[in-house]
């Protein structure tokens, strides 16, 4: 008996959603392996590469791996005035609105827009140290995901790099000594947040506001993005967990010149870098040819322009990553009970990305006897769980409401299987 043509495979596999060239693909591979009902199962397979929305139910509110911040955005297909000046109809800046906003937002004279955190470091870097010294305390030399280390990336922008201090205790005479020597040519201090570890213990550090008088200018890569530290846009303030974390507008009051920061973090938007402070400085960041190649698109400038103007309504829960991170520990109880699965406790969320490392957020959720992890991600959506041993854990904290219901009936669906 003939096998089927690779056009009837193909054909057969219309329901996966994929354009036919991907499904003849699919078929002729299967035809190729001997087994032609694999079809189905190859073109499952590649479904589940391709980009997609998951239900993030681990209890990490910024995970890495799963895009950190949960933001949506969308505009009709029309063109924008990306660069023009609607008042005098003269060319414009990609600064002049979603910079400009979100430069009010955090309290700045000015501010830039580029591709992420890092992007934003190693600009601002190039643009004023080119070939000069920058003075960084050692125990601020730090690597974050994906081998971002600063003194690879202030090799890349053309400074050359002066440690300061030790590992454990750096103080300001430190710095008073490096930017003395000559030799080192230092032309501005960077402090950098250390944002996925903690030193404790002996330990001793030089705050902004204490760098501030060296007769240099003052960088400070804060990473996470919070705009304030009073959180104005939260009702009942800031929440406990985020004590002792640096924020955009108290760092440009105690003194800084510049800060960078994350747009997909505390922030709560996209992936952006955002530079934000002296106007002089941050003109001279712009000016750079750097500033090209790292521009974000018009997508992601309207998305953070939305976000800003959220901020400075005071509208919380505008943002879904607040909105998440607000629910009480009673919300969260009542929800995990109300799914009617599984076994209703309490646990700890934490808030990941590389922020806050030893925070914990009080939370709840539902756990299931055995490593169900696997079968959850295969469910559609794609749920992604906890395992701890042999324990499967899902965290109301970072389920969006909307999404209980998916969770219950896929739970529901492993429960029947036994």
């Amino acid at each position: 008996m003939r096998p089927p043509s690779v056009d009837a495979i193909a054909r057969s596999l219309a329901d996966t959603g994929l354009p036919h060239p991907l499904l003849v693909e699919m078929a002729r591979e299967a035809i190729a392996a001997g087994d032609h009902a694999s079809a189905r199962e190859r073109a499952n397979r590649l479904t589940r590469t391709l980009y997609q929305p998951v239900i993030n139910a681990t209890g990490v509110l910024l995970h890495t791996n799963l895009g950190r911040a949960p933001f949506a955005w969308s505009q009709d297909a029309r063109y924008g005035n990306l660069e023009l000046d609607l008042t005098t109809g003269q060319r414009g800046s990609r600064s002049d609105h979603a910079a400009a906003i979100m430069a009010r937002a955090c309290g700045a004279e000015a501010a830039l827009i580029v591709n992420n955190c890092a992007a934003a470091v190693m600009l601002a870097l190039a643009a004023l140290a080119h070939g000069r010294g920058v003075a960084v305390s050692r125990g601020e030399l730090v690597e974050i995901g994906g081998g971002f280390r600063v003194p690879e990336v202030l090799e890349e922008s053309g400074a050359h790099l002066v440690e300061v201090g030790t590992t454990n205790r750096t103080r300001r005479s430190d710095f008073e000594k490096a930017v003395a020597d000559t030799d080192q040519d230092v032309a501005l201090v960077l402090k950098v947040h250390q944002s996925n570890y903690a030193i404790v213990g002996f330990t001793e550090s030089v705050e902004v506001d204490q760098l501030t008088g060296l007769g240099l200018p003052v960088l400070a890569d804060i990473g996470s993005g919070l705009l304030d530290v009073t959180c104005p846009w939260l009702p009942g303030g800031p929440p406990p967990w985020l004590a002792g974390e640096p924020a955009a507008k108290q760092t440009l009051e105690a003194g800084a010149d510049l800060i960078m920061f994350s747009g997909d973090k505390l922030l709560g938007g996209p992936q952006a870098g955002i530079i934000a402070g002296n106007a002089e400085l941050v003109a001279a960041c712009a000016r750079h040819p750097l500033a090209r190649a790292l521009r974000p698109g018009a997508l992601i400038l309207g998305a953070l322009q939305g976000l800003a103007l959220s901020y400075l309504d005071r509208q919380g829960d505008a943002v879904p990553f607040w909105r998440m991170a607000s629910l009480t520990q009673e919300q969260l109880r009542e929800r995990a009970t109300a799914l009617a699965v599984g076994r209703p406790l309490d646990t700890a969320a934490v808030p990941g990305g590389g922020t806050l490392p030893l925070a914990t957020i009080p939370s709840a959720g539902i756990a299931l006897s055995g490593d169900h992890t696997e079968a959850l991600r295969a469910h559609e959506p794609p749920i992604v769980a906890r395992i701890s041993e042999n324990t499967t854990y899902l965290d109301m904290r970072t389920i969006d409401p909307a999404d209980d219901p998916l969770v219950a009936a896929a739970v529901r669906t492993l429960e029947a299987r036994g």
